[in-house]
């Protein structure tokens, strides 16, 4: 029998079409009488648009279509219908489109959009997600009470700049502050990030004479880009069509709907020509959403012993100039935004706020990396009040199974072990080993002085209860298989795992299991979208249960041929055979399309499996008190940093970091490690230096890799170490569930931890940049 290919490190199956160039994007592809679509953009934040010509521009020759936003009369959003797809009666941020053009070169187009002019008139615009909540705020939306959302889920606050406002009470705060032996408050801060994925948003888009669309995009959910396309324009599921082909990365920048009816409308009006839109990169910056902003305030009472008695937290988030996906941001940091600790006492507020900003959407971590930068910097500061080890405060407080989640969920026994996470990556950095002062001495001597800091984490998928996705497994003629889903690959590896678990589930070598890497809504199964973390747990049971079926089927078929029960069947080495007697056989290929008997009768037919999965259990949480069960599943872990600081500079290096989760089970060992390096490393950039700048009039000053840093191979720490803990998820694929966003979260938080523990002083605000730091060792006294 073949060996199993479960935790197997299996290279990607995509590896080869990739480095030689044959994988093609929508940028690489062309149709004929194609036009090439360009947007003008604001130059304000806030703003009436009093006028637009666009005269010139229509007498430009080549210029196929104009179109503008008062032609445009829809809203568009998945969870809040609140974007206009170009600005309708004014502008809520600096680089909102206002107007675009479809010509027969990108050329001509960029010159069409100079020809357009735009008469404004300013608006005061709020900036501050703190401010704009205030009483006599400028309004952003004053039309927020007639926009349609997700009733029983999410709840905006008509007459304000608040898009949702989540709650969660459980026991009794305010007795847990009168029984605390100190009550420590804080606030931290993080900036907008840009989600800089390789590929730029791209979309082909074709409406036909039959009001049929067609669509090619860089998204991350085909079938979300067709139902949000039908809600926004009004065109029947049936008539949109929604093809992903490679994707160049996502990180949740291209979940939901952006460019699509843009493209699509161009089209219309030019008459049914494809038309091409392929952002540039400072448009993903400053005109494509980025990662929300955060201010959060928490408050937590500890009895002597160190145990957490109460918190209460408030967070404000800066959703930008539109909400849709931040809604959901706001959600998941309310049933989750207490960190994965045992506190009796929780009140939380999580409130999505309107600014003139660049709108923010969903990105990896989804509110995770910037709450759980809050809560961790919050664990550090308390356990040095108390004069308590950050290790042994985390242990005492952490959940554990018997625990209670803030939203009423009990911690059971496989739902994950965050303390093992810990205790894994403290025993990995030599947690706990003290500089004499002899040693420290030495270090300021020689100008850098080190660090070692300690992060948990946690996440679950955050969707609607309903959530499902569902898997096609076929044979062909030569017993080869084909799985066909609609989750993408934008690059995270989940085909080559879901191709792992075919072949374990079939028991045939993975060399003949095929992955259609395409997909379309016209011919592919339902998927919800490629988000939250769900995709190899949810998608990989419907592959699981696709499989099944083919063998079930296969049995069928071979009990028939072999004149055995199928109860007295067994498959392996791609044969079904007889368990008491495997030399009696027939083999997945004679049974593919139908067996055929040597007089020539056949039966069976072609064997195609069928698979789906749905979400379990889940409930909507309760509007005054977030109680319920929000979460499928629970990913655990913890990192370990030691670094080292320039006393001079301020130039912060880190030496090492360790990072541990708790997955269930490994499906792919190499891509796993290699998903959690990258995490980390994309972990490091938000820490230490990623973050959207703006002058006082709205203008984003950063809107290019010249302004804007993200890592290099020079930022990777000198050794990542990484590790797993296996506590099986009863009801995930072998016992696995997700960890393609928890790496990035809370490597910023154990960061500042080793800056405190080097120089002694605490640092609440992102991103730790050379002159943070350099600030905190001037007020330490260096």
């Amino acid at each position: 029998m073949m060996d199993t290919y479960i935790g197997k490190g299996i290279p990607r199956i995509e590896s080869f079409e990739k480095v030689t160039g044959i994988a093609k994007y929508v940028n690489d592809l062309s149709f004929p009488g194609m036009l090439y679509a360009k947007m003008k953009l604001s130059p304000h934040a806030h703003a009436k648009i009093k006028k637009i010509d666009v005269s010139k521009a229509k007498e430009l020759p080549g210029v196929k279509a104009v179109l503008t936003g008062q032609e445009l009369n829809y809203k568009q959003g998945l969870y809040l219908r609140d974007k206009d797809i170009l600005a309708q009666g004014k502008v809520r941020y600096q680089g909102e489109p206002v107007a675009a053009v479809a010509a027969v070169s990108e050329e001509i187009a960029e010159k069409a959009v100079s020809l357009i002019d735009v008469e404004y008139e300013l608006l005061s615009p709020v900036f501050d997600p703190v401010e704009a909540i205030k009483e006599g705020a400028p309004l952003i939306h004053e039309d927020l009470g007639s926009y349609q959302y997700m009733k029983g889920v999410f709840h905006p606050v008509p007459g304000t700049n608040i898009a949702n406002h989540h709650k969660l009470r459980k026991g009794d705060v305010e007795k847990g502050f009168k029984e605390s032996y100190k009550i420590i408050e804080n606030e931290f801060t993080m900036p907008q990030v840009a989600h800089v994925p390789m590929e730029t948003h791209a979309v082909i888009a074709e409406w036909l004479p039959n009001d049929k669309i067609k669509v090619c995009t860089s998204a991350q959910s085909p079938f979300a880009v067709r139902n949000l396309m039908s809600n926004t324009l009004g065109v029947p599921v049936a008539k949109i069509e929604v093809e992903v082909p490679y994707l160049g990365g996502g990180f949740g920048g291209k979940a939901g709907i952006h460019l699509e009816p843009l493209a699509a409308l161009l089209s219309k009006k030019a008459g049914g020509r494809p038309v091409k839109l392929v952002a540039k990169r400072e448009e993903e910056f400053n005109t494509l959403p980025c990662r929300q902003a955060l201010v959060a305030r928490i408050k937590t009472g500890v009895s002597k012993e160190g145990r957490i008695l109460a918190q209460e937290i408030t967070y404000y988030w800066d959703a930008g100039a539109y909400a849709d996906y931040g809604v959901n941001i706001g959600r998941a940091a309310g049933y989750s935004g207490a960190g994965p600790y045992d506190i009796k006492n929780v009140k939380l507020d999580s409130y999505t706020i309107y600014t003139n900003h660049v709108f923010g959407t969903a990105y990896r971590g989804f509110g995770h990396v910037e709450f759980m930068w809050a809560i961790e910097r919050q664990m550090d500061i308390i356990a040095h009040e108390l004069g308590m080890d950050p290790y042994e405060f985390r242990m005492k407080n952490l959940l554990k199974p018997g625990s209670i989640t803030i939203t009423g969920e009990k911690i059971r026994e496989n739902t994950g072990r965050v303390d093992k996470c810990l205790e894994s990556v403290a025993k990995e950095i030599v947690w706990g080993t003290k500089k004499t002062e002899e040693e420290r001495k030495a270090e300021i001597a020689q100008g850098k002085i080190t660090g070692k800091g300690l992060a948990v984490l946690h996440k679950a998928p955050a969707m609607p209860t309903f959530t499902s996705c569902s898997a096609v497994a076929k044979f062909n003629d030569d017993g080869t298989v084909n799985i066909i889903i609609a989750g993408t690959d934008m690059g995270q590896g989940t085909y080559t795992a879901l191709a792992q678990i075919a072949a374990e589930t079939l028991k045939m070598p993975i060399e003949k299991i095929n992955i259609v890497w395409d997909c379309d809504t016209k011919t592919n199964p339902y998927d919800w979208q490629t988000v939250a973390s769900r995709f190899l747990f949810m998608g990989g049971n419907a592959v699981i249960r696709a499989c099944d079926d083919m063998i079930d089927q296969m049995k069928e078929v071979a009990s028939a041929v072999l004149r055995a029960p199928k109860d007295e069947l067994e498959i392996g080495e791609e044969k079904v055979y007889i368990k008491h007697n495997p030399d009696e056989f027939v083999t997945y290929q004679q049974l593919a399309l139908g067996y055929v008997y040597p007089n020539g009768n056949a039966i069976g037919g072609p064997i195609i499996g069928r698979g789906k999965y749905i979400a379990q259990g889940l409930t909507n949480l309760d509007p005054e008190t977030g109680q319920g069960l929000p979460a499928i599943d629970w990913t655990y872990g913890a990192h370990g940093v030691e670094i080292e600081i320039d006393i001079k500079t301020g130039d912060l290096t880190i030496k090492k970091i360790a990072s541990v989760f708790d997955v269930g089970k490994v499906i792919n060992k190499l891509l796993t490690e290699g998903q959690v390096k990258g995490g980390v490393i994309q972990g490091i950039g938000t820490g230490l230096f990623e973050g959207y700048i703006y002058n006082k009039d709205g203008k984003l000053l950063n809107s290019s890799f010249t302004d804007y840093k993200i890592p290099t191979a020079k930022d990777i720490p000198d050794e990542i170490v990484v590790d797993f803990v296996e506590t099986p998820q009863l009801d995930g694929p072998f016992g696995a569930r997700g960890v393609a966003e928890h790496p990035m979260i809370s490597v910023n938080a154990a960061i500042a931890n080793a800056i405190y523990d080097a120089i002694g002083v605490n640092i609440n605000d992102q991103p730790l940049t050379s002159e943070r730091i350099w600030r905190a060792l001037k007020e330490a006294g260096f």
